[in-house]
């Protein structure tokens, strides 16, 4: 976790991440250990300033609410490297109504064959 941590620092702005505008087909994978965690089909365009899926692969992603309660933390649930956080009900128009805000530096994108 201490890698994401840090280098969490450096995406503080939005839409400074790297994959923030990014829609090429293929799978996000977490940085840390490299497990599957997105299809890109589930990326879509929220205008929060960092990447936004609205589903992830089963048992990929680890749900923990913060400590106040108020948002949802997401984590790779094979290193709980952090991933962003995920909010509900907000309106979009995705099968799940569900939005993962993923930072960039959590995630490494692989290209489909």
């Amino acid at each position: 976790r201490c890698i994401h941590k840090f280098s969490l620092i450096l995406e503080w702005y939005p839409g400074t991440g790297e994959y923030d505008k990014f829609f090429s087909e293929g799978i996000y994978g977490c940085a840390g250990c490299g497990t599957p965690l997105y299809k890109s089909s589930t990326k879509f365009n929220s205008g929060c300033g960092w990447p936004a899926f609205y589903e992830g692969f089963p048992g990929a992603i680890k749900r923990t609410a913060d400590p106040d309660g108020r948002r949802i933390e997401i984590t790779c649930a094979a290193c709980e490297g952090h991933l962003g956080h995920v909010f509900k009900g907000e309106g979009f128009n995705t099968p799940t109504d569900e939005r993962h805000c993923v930072n960039s530096i959590s995630l490494k994108f692989v290209p489909a064959s």
